[in-house]
């Protein structure tokens, strides 16, 4: 997912006998405020695909799984309990009672199946409902030609069954994206075209008003199925609030959460000052910046050029021009991601060894373009990815440009470089094959598509669509090592030039308590508000 300048964050234990340890006891109560410095564009789970979005809409929607709080751990929400098929083509949801939409009205198994045919339907125009390709009937429903999913039956109210025309071990997750989240048929058709900005779910708080521009609150849901949850009796998001502005309120005690994280400047002051150690939660993310190479233009088809690129830049002098919020990359993937293999380096910085590679690979004086969002750091970033690239004979003339034209060029194939930054990929679910796909596999490998680099191995393609054939309890373990081996043989290929995976900072008051893991949660990005709560509360 392009969930823009912020990502996930990675998986984080749990204990056993409670979801996460607080240092004290939640109280119920108070209420929270968080600025952002843009508006929301959304709050329809169908359509909603970036990381704000997705932090108020996964407080006011559920889906049929979640995640145990803080971590990448898949457990039943909305479904009591599910079983799978032998042959992985069959899952069976078993939904929970007392379950009720914010109207008051129960939520049944038509709930389910119509949320899941609004995705697909083109008249939604979601950009997730791709993901459910792998239900029966889609083709039908996504081409026009259908209404409904021929692949999700209601034997009652408390049963959903999904048949899927090919195994996939990644259906679970997709039952725990926004895009499957349940919403009421009547609500959606009253509203209309407005929707989106009058939500009305089964999540742990209910919409109360948006006003457009300034802000949103919401409330809690006393009717939530889980008891005592959420804590706050009320949330307030702020909009138009310049990120070093809600740092300074933050310390006069007027707001909460500084939304869009600790703004550069002001980094390494707000680290450094002892008063903030317990104020500022720190966790991996589920994130990868890289440099991409278009792999169908010359010199970039040429794969000892691409390693030569990797080999020449100084990824830790880039993490150290963006205050250590990152850790350099060695692969694709990131460290918390299933398939990561630890034991592969990737390629050092080695300029004298870039050099002896171009000259093997017999190309002249190379001369091309990098492209890079124009927001800062990131034209800092290509800057020092230039120098690097100079120092071993390429010369490489930056294009900073906005976001949206960057992204273009990039679906386009006309780039032949391009920085990632602001743009990276963040994981839509905590498995590899989220890494693949769109942005190193043949799918995306198209016009107006996200794998920039225009890489297409088709028989990687076939070991990953074999990988996640592997449903079974016992092929899990298999399944995740021939993972390791696809994005290793990537890492050969070159296609990219892996170079850092982002760390997350969240900067909150001190009358907000919670385990620091809710603060930097990797899928209720950046906060899961539905366990944190008010020290004050009466």
């Amino acid at each position: 997912m392009k969930k823009l300048l912020i990502s996930a964050v990675a998986a984080i234990a749990l204990m056993a006998a409670a979801p996460l340890a607080m240092a004290d006891a939640p109280k119920q109560g108070g209420q929270a405020t968080i600025t952002f410095n843009n508006d929301l564009t959304t709050l329809d789970p169908q359509v909603g695909y970036d990381w704000q979005n997705w932090s108020v809409i996964k407080s006011i929607f559920d889906g049929l799984m979640d995640y145990k709080p803080g971590t990448t751990e898949l457990e039943p929400d909305l479904a009591e309990s599910y079983t799978v098929s032998d042959d992985g083509l069959t899952y069976t949801f078993k939904l929970r009672d007392g379950v009720k939409f914010h109207n008051g009205r129960p939520m049944t198994s038509a709930d389910v199946k119509y949320s899941f045919e609004r995705a697909v339907n083109p008249a939604t125009q979601s950009p997730g409902g791709g993901y459910f390709g792998m239900i029966a009937g889609y083709d039908d429903v996504a081409g026009g030609k259908a209404t409904t999913l021929s692949g999700i039956e209601t034997p009652d109210d408390k049963t959903v069954i999904f048949k899927l025309t090919r195994p996939d071990a990644t259906f679970l997750h997709l039952m725990a994206i926004n895009f499957g989240y349940v919403v009421p048929k009547e609500e959606v058709e009253k509203a209309g075209a407005d929707w989106g900005k009058k939500p009305v779910g089964t999540g742990a708080f209910k919409f109360v008003e948006w006003v457009p521009g300034q802000s949103i609150k919401l409330e809690r849901n006393k009717d939530y199925y889980k008891a005592n949850t959420p804590y706050l009796d009320g949330i307030t998001f702020e909009f138009g609030q310049d990120p070093t502005v809600a740092v300074l309120r933050l310390k006069k005690g007027e707001i909460d959460i500084v939304g869009d994280g600790i703004p550069p400047a002001q980094f390494a002051e707000l680290m450094a000052d002892a008063a903030n150690k317990d104020l500022i939660a720190e966790g991996d993310q589920l994130h990868t910046g890289y440099v991409t190479m278009n792999v169908t233009q010359p010199p970039f088809d040429n794969v000892k050029v691409r390693q030569a690129v990797n080999m020449a830049i100084n990824k830790d002098r880039i993490v150290r021009l963006i205050n250590n919020r990152a850790a350099p990359a060695s692969q694709a993937l990131p460290p918390a991601m299933p398939g990561y293999n630890p034991d592969n380096k990737g390629y050092a910085y080695d300029p004298e060894g870039a050099k002896k590679l171009l000259a093997e690979a017999g190309v002249g004086e190379i001369t091309t373009e990098l492209y890079v969002m124009n927001v800062d750091p990131n034209p800092r970033i290509a800057q020092a990815i230039q120098q690097d690239l100079a120092a071993v004979g390429i010369k490489a003339e930056i294009r900073s440009l906005a976001q949206a034209e960057v992204i273009a060029a990039g679906g386009a194939g006309k780039a032949p470089m391009i920085w990632s930054g602001g743009m990276a990929w963040i994981a839509d679910f905590p498995d590899p094959a989220n890494f693949y796909y769109g942005i190193l596999g043949c799918a995306g490998a198209v016009e107006g598509g996200w794998n920039w680099s225009r890489y297409c191995n088709k028989a990687l393609d076939e070991r990953a669509t074999k990988a996640d054939a592997m449903v079974k309890d016992d092929q899990k373990d298999a399944r995740i090592a021939e993972w390791k081996a696809v994005f290793d043989d990537v890492l050969k290929d070159a296609p990219w030039a892996p170079i850092f995976n982002e760390k997350r900072f969240t900067y909150h008051s001190e009358r907000l308590g919670g385990d620091p893991a809710l603060f930097t949660d990797p899928i209720h990005i950046p906060v899961n508000y539905d366990y944190i709560y008010a020290k004050d509360a009466q």
